[in-house]
């Protein structure tokens, strides 16, 4: 009678946890939307040195804050196509530019990256 009870008890408490294991998870992490959770433009690649997961964010892009999605979307595409570590230095001194100018309209202070884009996609080997 008591392993019938507790073979009950174990049916039901999994027929009532099925729902719960059914949903969706949290995904690969924050992200700007939907998808892949790999960036803009990295959805449908293979693992390989252009392949690779690669974001820019407020860790490794000063002015982040102050761009509007579709430009953090382009400034993405800018750093991944770049061929050498020296282009890639140039599009981050551009886009530092870019955000110093747009921080000084506002009254606000830019500050360097805490980490440098170019160094980790260099060490990665994203470059010749």
């Amino acid at each position: 009678m008591k392993l019938a009870v507790l073979a009950a008890t174990a049916l039901i408490g999994a027929m009532l946890a099925m729902p719960l294991l059914a949903q969706p998870g949290p995904g690969m992490g924050p992200g700007m939307g939907p998808g892949s959770g790999m960036g803009p433009g990295m959805a449908g690649m293979g693992r390989g040195a252009r392949g690779m997961q690669f974001r820019f964010n407020r860790d490794n892009t000063p002015g982040w804050r102050l761009m509007t999605p579709e430009e953090r979307a382009a400034h993405h595409d800018r750093m991944m196509a770049a061929k050498t570590y020296e282009e890639c230095k140039a599009v981050q001194g551009e886009q530092h530019q870019r955000m110093a100018a747009r921080a000084k309209e506002k009254g606000q202070t830019l500050r360097g990256p805490r980490q440098n884009a170019c160094d980790r996609m260099k060490a990665r080997g994203l470059f010749q």
